[in-house]
């Protein structure tokens, strides 16, 4: 099984920073690392939930939304079994629960339903 557990979310005021952890385990998870892709998703109040960034445990390719690209940075570390997403120079439109997902089927997918196992979600909230 993968279990993953999200943490860093708070309040930040527009400009600022925040890193974002995202912690896997479980046998499943353990077994099979380096075949993962590993996805940060958003999703406001009433939206859907959008791509953020991805990246490949093997290889460390990384992918970014362009409403992020330059502002955020998306880094693993595989001896702790966990991936960050570092977010600088943070908006009010920033503001979301963001949700950590692996997909072991789709390198480097954007697409949210090809991502098989999610967190609970972390709120981050970008105040003006």
């Amino acid at each position: 099984q993968v279990q993953l557990v999200e943490s860093g979310g708070g309040l930040v005021q527009a400009g600022g920073s925040l890193r974002l952890s995202c912690v896997g385990s479980g046998r499943t998870f353990n077994n099979h690392i380096s075949s993962y892709t590993m996805g940060w998703f958003r999703q406001a109040p009433g939206e859907e939930r959008d791509f953020v960034a991805a990246i490949t445990w093997t290889g460390g390719t990384t992918y970014y939304a362009d409403s992020v690209k330059g502002r955020f940075s998306i880094f693993g570390d595989n001896t702790k079994n966990t991936v960050y997403l570092q977010k600088n120079r943070q908006k009010p439109e920033d503001t979301a629960v963001y949700y950590c997902e692996a997909s072991q089927a789709y390198i480097g997918t954007r697409v949210n339903n090809e991502y098989h196992y999610w967190g609970q979600g972390t709120q981050v909230t970008v105040s003006t």
